[in-house]
């Protein structure tokens, strides 16, 4: 699943001091790792490279779930076990296991802004139906509470972004569900709008929302134009690639982005252009 460039660094491996040894982790050092209580930072890097590498083995998912259910239940987020359950969530997203979903999903009804955001993605890359039910009550208030700012912080009251796109890719398009995207599609924070209107147009294919995602692209800032590529991509909307060639961002995101209309096109959503002319587009960037 494509995350956004200012996630990119949470495929994180930054509490690890890769000068400890010259050899590449193992999938059983990790595990290893991970079980342990004693070095935080390697547990942190441990839950990290289970999930990068997809790891398979039997005790991956109980010790990723173990480090998620062992968070401090406090409202500091700067302790290090909490952020060992941050990389737990984000990981548990990657290995395709319902077993995760219990601690996930109570992961979600954790004040813990991080830890919320990370497990919404979570459940969202899963497309757990049972999560729909708690993403929605936590968007309940609507854009004036859930998406309202809080008190001293540039942070929303709720991780908007992250459920929203989850509900998009869980795939559930039932009209209480589209009502409370709907009412994000206008919210003052573009990349929210941007958000809600992916969702949106992964739900229904309404191209209305896949307008206002290209008007997205030319957007006065960068940070903005580089979400809507990402989300253009992770819903593969074919048609946007004339907008994404002539949109001012890296080209290697602009590649993300190709590559994403090629791997997640829908077969109810537009087919053209075809392949041959996305690689083409593709090669240009090169």
């Amino acid at each position: 699943m494509n995350r956004r460039p200012n996630e990119m660094n949470e495929n994180h491996q930054p509490l690890y001091d890769i000068n400890r040894s010259s050899k590449p982790l193992s999938e059983a050092e990790a595990l290893f790792w991970l079980k342990q209580d004693n070095d935080i930072s390697m547990q942190y890097y441990a839950a990290w490279w289970l999930g990068r590498n997809r790891s398979t083995h039997p005790d991956t998912v109980p010790l990723l779930c173990k480090a998620l259910d062992q968070r401090q239940k406090i409202e500091s987020t700067s302790t290090d076990s909490n952020k060992v359950a941050y990389n737990a969530a984000r990981a548990l997203g990657k290995l395709n296991n319902r077993a995760a979903v219990p601690s996930l999903l109570q992961a979600l009804q954790e004040d813990d802004y991080k830890l919320k955001e990370a497990s919404a993605r979570s459940l969202g890359d899963l497309r757990i139906e049972d999560a729909v039910e708690p993403l929605m009550k936590i968007l309940a208030g609507g854009p004036q509470v859930a998406g309202s700012v809080q008190e001293n912080s540039p942070r929303l009251k709720e991780p908007c972004e992250a459920i929203l796109e989850a509900l998009g890719n869980i795939g559930c398009s039932n009209p209480k569900v589209l009502s409370i995207l709907k009412s994000f599609s206008d919210h003052d924070r573009p990349i929210i709008r941007g958000a809600a209107c992916r969702a949106l147009l992964q739900l229904t294919g309404d191209t209305c929302w896949a307008n206002i995602l290209m008007q997205l692209l030319s957007h006065h800032q960068l940070q903005v134009r580089r979400s809507i590529l990402i989300d253009i991509g992770a819903i593969g909307w074919r048609p946007a690639l004339k907008p994404i060639m002539e949109t001012l961002a890296e080209n290697s995101l602009k590649l993300i982005a190709l590559r994403g209309l090629i791997e997640n096109s829908s077969p109810s959503h537009p087919q053209d252009p075809s392949i041959n002319e996305i690689l083409l587009s593709m090669d240009q960037l090169l």
